[in-house]
């Protein structure tokens, strides 16, 4: 009888436990055999002209990655909140992309929702964002995405 409680409780608390987020990447978000021009070659941190066009508008995106739990490094540009805490972001792959330097392609930008908001220290350092990822557009002033996540947690980046 014994055995069969502790059978039991094992088995209680391994399905209590969730599948932990699959590590991405941002060439895990573009399709095998896809060959992708960068903005970031051709980036210039000199200009100052805000009014950049989004080039490859048509970028494809990994269909597979939609209602994945997936964690995703990156860097913030910030949409909604305040000094404090910030509820919606762009995640992007490298620092000043939407703001000083023309966005890279909608498949390498995320638009992310974080419930309560989190706190960001520095927007020169780059982040981990995990939570549910989902292939599908969104079109703000700075860019367009091609996927969206409503993040669970947001942590700094460690290698």
């Amino acid at each position: 009888m014994r055995f069969i409680s502790l059978l039991l409780v094992s088995m209680l608390s391994i399905g209590a436990h969730a599948t932990p987020p699959k590590e991405i990447f941002w060439e895990d978000l573009i399709p095998k055999g896809h060959v992708q021009v960068s903005n970031q070659d051709a980036a210039s941190h000199e200009g100052t002209d805000q009014n950049w066009v989004q080039p490859n508008l048509d970028a494809p995106v990994v269909k597979s990655l939609d209602g994945q739990s997936v964690s995703l490094p990156g860097f913030v540009v910030p949409l909604e909140g305040d000094s404090q805490m910030i509820s919606e972001f762009l995640l992007v792959p490298y620092f000043g992309a939407c703001i000083h330097v023309p966005p890279p392609p909608p498949n390498q930008i995320v638009h992310v929702k974080i419930k309560g908001g989190v706190p960001i220290e520095s927007l020169y350092d780059a982040i981990t964002v995990t939570g549910v990822i989902k292939v599908e557009s969104w079109q703000g002033e700075l860019a367009q995405t091609g996927y969206t996540m409503q993040a669970v947690g947001v942590a700094p980046f460690e290698l």
